[in-house]
This record gives C-alpha cells, structure tokens and sequence, in this order.
C-alpha cells in the first residue's frame, strides 16, 4: 500500500444493507463482497467499511425464494450508518413497508449518504427522496417509473448517477462501477484499483457510459484483452493512442474498439483516459505536488487537463484531492 494512504488514522465506515422481502440476492453479494470484506492486502490495522444487514422481520425471504436471510439487524441499526445502501426487487409495484420507508426517510434526514442498485431507486423515490434530483434505474422498468415517479430527473441511458448524497446504479453489474466509484470516493484511486482487482473487474467505468441493453452474445469469443492491458499501463506517460493499442493487438481500430465495448464495457479511448486520471491520483496520493510532473508522468499532458479530467472523475481539484487523500505533511497542490 502507498506511503499516501496507510499515514492516515484508520477508522472504518460504517455501512447499512436493507435487505426486504423479494431483495434480488446478487446486489446485496455485490454490496458485501465491496463494502463487508476485510482486505489485508491493503496493509492497514482495520477494514475500510464495517458492514450491518438490516431486515424487517427476523426472517427474510430472497428473490424467487432462493435464499433466506437469518441472524441480521432490525431495521433501527441503520441509524448508526454512515451509508445505507437499498438494493433492488423485480416486484417495483409492490409499495414498500412503511418500517423501511421510514427508515431511509430517517437516514437522509440525519445527512447520512444514501445508495440504490438496481431498482432500489424504486424505493427512493416511493420514500419522497428524488423529486427534483437525478437518479437512474434499470432500462427494463424505466417506463414504469416514470409513470409512478413523474417529478424525478431520470437518467435512463447510464451506468450510474451521483447526486452528492444519493448515489443510484441502474442494474446489477453497474451496482459494482457505483461502489468502486464510492471506494474511490471515501479512500482515493489506489485503494480503488486494488479492490477492483481483487474483485477481477474494470477498475474504472464511467457513471455516464450508456447501459447495454441488447448485446449480441459473440458466436465466437474475442480474445482477452489483459496482456494489452497490461503492456498499456505500463507506458501510460508515453503519448499513446488508440492506433498504438490497435497495432499492438494486431487487429484494426473497429475491431478493438468492439473487443473493449464486449469485454470492459467502455472505447479504448475511455478506458485509456480513465487509466491515466487513476494513476494521476495515485501520484497524487502518494505526495506529488508538482501538477506538470503529474501530468506528464500520467500520460495528460498539460496541467490544465490534468485539472479538468480529475475534477471530472473525482468531483475535486487536484489540490483538494490531495488534501483528502495525500500525505498530510505536504503542502498542498497548487491547483
């Protein structure tokens, strides 16, 4: 772990999961595999987020009734949290109880920060908390809340949304790019990159990338992209382009650029962009204070793009990304 990160006092976020009767039991893995395991490859005393699984009744059954939950939280513990996080249920119809209504009322109304996956925005908005703001939810039910939820600023084409204290992700596998997102917001890019590869997932996916909705499975699979990978972010300062991976891949431009929609999710220029701001915030982190050095060591040239494409990412400026997240002795950036 870098000197940048493990300097800081260590004290572990505490994180709610509501889990409701018909919760779809990927999302709630989704949550506890990000947020409830301890990670001892980061070199730190604790875990990053202590994780509480909230019901309203002792027993809870799962989606279609395939696993039942046991042994958890009433809901009154999302009181402590510092995060909760409503995950989705096909049944979007069905209103929510009263009990768990109330509790996400609560937790919004203390300043707590709030999390759907899913068609867990179906719940947000039933609880009052959308009108008004911006949110996202599955491309299959997007009809459906529109009609039930008329004053929300749906988003319905991207991965995920985040609206400062109410973070939605619109379908199961995006539930993974908001928490990522999330980790990359509460403890920096290099914590990020390390859970992301534990978890064998791209590192970083853009919120406003389009959801996928009709992708033609291959009748012959692409090769994998990981020895590219590998050989491109390990020369992220040299001015590479996308012809220069194409090249390297031995395949044409078109062909790359359907290998990484089929296989990331994202353009190669995406995802080569958001490989450089990572490592951008990584230096960062780790106590770079010259915003040229940074910029040219990433691969983003100028400081002036260095500036808008970390703001963009991480919703600071280098100078305040490094006050959050770099070693506190330094002066701060001049950004």
């Amino acid at each position: 772990m870098s000197q940048g990160s493990s300097h800081r006092p260590h004290s572990p976020r505490r994180v709610a999961l509501i889990v409701d009767e018909g919760t779809n039991p990927f999302e709630v893995g989704v949550a506890t595999e990000l947020f409830g395991l301890p990670r001892p490859e980061l070199g730190l005393p604790g875990p990053l987020y202590e994780v509480l699984l909230c019901t309203p009744a002792r027993e809870v059954r799962m989606n279609h009734g395939f696993f039942t939950m046991t042994g958890t939280h009433g809901l009154d513990a999302v009181d402590t949290a510092d995060t909760l996080v409503v995950p989705g249920r096909p049944d979007t119809v069905v209103p929510r109880g009263a009990a768990i209504l109330d509790a996400i009322r609560r937790t919004h109304a203390r300043g707590a920060r709030i999390m759907s996956l899913c068609t867990g925005s179906f719940a947000l908005a039933e609880a009052g908390l959308l009108d008004g703001r911006r949110a996202t939810t599955h491309w299959m039910w997007v009809d459906a809340f529109r009609e039930l939820h008329p004053r929300v600023r749906l988003e319905p084409d991207v991965l995920f949304v985040d609206d400062g204290d109410i973070l939605t992700a619109s379908g199961s596998a995006a539930a993974l790019d908001l928490g990522l997102h999330v980790v990359r917001r509460d403890h920096g890019a290099e914590v990020a990159n390390a859970v992301s590869r534990r978890l064998v997932f791209a590192a970083h996916r853009d919120g406003g990338q389009r959801q996928f909705v009709e992708r033609p499975v291959p009748r012959v699979p692409d090769e994998s992209l990981g020895p590219l990978l590998a050989w491109a972010q390990e020369r992220l300062g040299e001015p590479l382009t996308v012809g220069d991976l194409s090249e390297r891949a031995a395949v044409s431009a078109a062909t790359l650029h359907r290998r990484f929609r089929a296989q990331l999710g994202t353009t190669p220029l995406a995802w080569l962009t958001g490989e450089r701001v990572a490592l951008a915030c990584r230096l960062i982190e780790r106590g770079e204070e010259r915003l040229d050095v940074v910029a040219a060591r990433s691969g983003l040239g100028t400081a002036a793009n260095l500036r808008a494409r970390v703001r963009r990412e991480t919703g600071l400026s280098p100078s305040a990304y490094r006050r959050r997240f770099g070693p506190v002795a330094e002066e701060a950036l001049t950004g």
